[in-house]
């Protein structure tokens, strides 16, 4: 903001202060009125909040919400100025982000939700005077709108368009929590402690949050297992590993080794001592080169068909694994646990710590369907042409 430029309540930039001189510069821009310039008097322009951010030499936006919405394109226009802008870009929700608010939301780096605040999504709006030609061409406007900020949605938590039209049309509005099991936002800042759970996470890909006793109490995930073969001809994964299975319990009976749960390492390095141990055979035997007790002699294609064939079990292993945890994704993805955003961190995560990831997933609450009950609308009227340029969100009778 220019040194000449009002300081105005409802909108402001301000220089954050720091003792350290050599600290990364930030700045503080607060919107806390409807999104658009109004004929009556507020609003925070497109043009105006566009100018004064590319006026800030900082390395942080901290961007605070609190706005019903209003004009749609303005909306845009000043996310996508946020998204320009060199500096790492903080979102705060500080009380609510509705309709055009919650596209300028989707500039963040790092979408907060603060304690108690709210977002809302709905289809864009607008009006025309004339005649039916002229209606119809306003509809197509307002649906190519529609797709356009749904496509924004889509970017920033995963889906597809038709996915969030359909839940702009239902007018669908967020908690805190609902917005980062949604996508929508990264955190729910404050959230309480569940009673018998544990903490509740605050960001969707912090797992280290829950405690011992939070995956003690987590439900547990269903593995579906593979079908087993019944069919003559090539068996499945399952039958592969029942066999391989056998295979393994010979191989420890023949190579002397005790241990029932020993690894395919440990029965391959056996294998591999054993073959060092024989003798010779391009000598003549005598009575120096008898076996001692408790040696077995293995013919050297014999030995390498049991290599091959445990090789071939730890990749049938191997294979059942990586099936296992898409299962395991698959399931948290088709409750609504997860979204696609989040479906390959997650996948990484079973690669890495399978039991505590699947407990992880397990505790995470199901959304099946997202809500879309309303809570609250303006009857705000404006003018013809003010309304057809805004497109607001909604029916023609809510500003939000």
């Amino acid at each position: 903001m220019t040194a000449n430029t009002p300081a105005r309540d409802w909108f402001k930039i301000q220089a954050r202060a720091s003792d350290d001189a050599e600290a990364p510069a930030s700045a503080d821009v607060y919107i806390y009125d409807e999104i658009g310039d109004r004929w009556y008097g507020g609003g925070v322009g497109a043009r105006s909040m566009a100018q004064q951010l590319d006026e800030l030499d900082v390395d942080t936006i901290y961007l605070h919400l609190n706005s019903p919405g209003g004009a749609a394109w303005d909306g845009i226009t000043i996310m996508n100025s946020l998204r320009r802008h060199r500096a790492r870009v903080e979102v705060i929700v500080d009380g609510l982000a509705a309709s055009a608010a919650s596209v300028i939301a989707m500039a963040g780096d790092h979408i907060v939700m603060n304690r108690g605040s709210q977002m809302m999504i709905h289809d864009a709006s607008g009006g025309a005077w004339g005649n039916a030609e002229l209606m119809e061409e306003t509809a197509s406007i307002l649906h190519k709108l529609s797709d356009s900020i749904a496509d924004v949605y889509a970017a920033r938590a995963g889906e597809d368009r038709a996915h969030w039209r359909a839940l702009m049309r239902a007018e669908s509005w967020y908690t805190a929590e609902e917005a980062v099991t949604a996508g929508l936002a990264d955190e729910w800042a404050d959230a309480p402690a569940a009673a018998a759970a544990g903490p509740v996470p605050t960001a969707r890909f912090d797992p280290t949050v829950f405690s011992a006793v939070a995956r003690a109490n987590a439900p547990r995930v269903e593995i579906p297992e593979l079908p087993v073969s019944t069919e003559p001809g090539t068996p499945n994964r399952k039958d592969e590993a029942v066999a391989y299975s056998d295979l393994q319990a010979g191989l420890r009976e023949r190579l002397g080794v005790t241990d029932a749960d020993a690894s395919d390492e440990t029965l391959l390095a056996a294998l591999d001592e054993t073959l060092a141990e024989q003798p010779d055979t391009t000598t003549t035997p005598t009575a120096s080169t008898t076996l001692p007790e408790g040696t077995v002699a293995i013919d050297a294609t014999v030995l390498a068909e049991l290599q091959d064939n445990a090789r071939q079990g730890a990749e049938a292993r191997a294979e059942q694994d990586r099936t296992r945890r898409d299962g395991i994704v698959a399931t948290a993805l088709h409750e609504g646990r997860i979204t696609a955003a989040s479906r390959d961190a997650w996948r990484a995560h079973l690669d890495k710590d399978e039991e505590g990831a699947s407990v992880l997933l397990a505790s995470l609450a199901k959304n099946t369907a997202a809500p879309v009950a309303e809570i609250g609308h303006s009857d705000t009227v404006t003018s013809a042409d003010d309304a057809l340029y805004g497109a607001m969100y909604g029916s023609t009778e809510k500003e939000a």
